[in-house]
């Protein structure tokens, strides 16, 4: 590759707001989406193991050894048992509304959550886009969960056009 085409597309990416893979940057997620995937692979939560946050308590990377596509996604998991779990129970496993973060949602927006901020309530799993939001839902979630049951059917029925 010449150098001078490659520093183009770099420049082309960051204008654009497209993170490259692997340099320590988000990857862009698409929010028009009912379930939160990588706009370009279409693997959903970043690639990270719904299920291990379950078994593990943490954020744990999946691989493309590992695949499902279920909701319209890529789904990535670091054994085949977790795998086997989620297609058996994605109801439980996958991210409470489509990976968004409850507490925007709450507000009346939708935002991806990062898979590294995430909390366990009542054996589901949510996602936030900070940590300040993962917190405030944390101390009180029935309060964020009922704004969310009067929003989130609009806010659906908006990602689903």
């Amino acid at each position: 590759m010449r150098p001078g085409i490659a520093l183009i597309g770099l420049l082309v990416c960051l204008l654009s707001g497209i993170w490259i893979a692997g340099a320590g940057l988000p990857a862009e997620a698409a929010t028009t989406e009912r379930v939160v995937v990588n706009r370009f692979t279409g693997v959903a939560i970043e690639g990270f193991d719904p299920v291990a946050y379950f078994v593990d308590g943490q954020a744990v990377q999946g691989t493309a050894e590992f695949e499902a596509n279920l909701w319209g996604a890529v789904w990535r998991f670091r054994n085949e048992g977790n795998r086997a779990s989620f297609l058996a129970h994605p109801e439980i496993y996958g991210p409470q509304f489509g990976g968004y973060d409850p507490a925007d949602i709450a507000r009346g927006v939708t935002i991806a959550g990062n898979p590294r901020f995430f909390a366990i309530s009542a054996q589901r799993l949510y996602l936030f886009s900070r940590e300040a939001n993962r917190d405030a839902f944390a101390a009180n979630p029935e309060r964020f969960l009922y704004e969310v049951g009067k929003r989130w059917p609009a806010l659906l029925e908006q990602l689903g056009q």
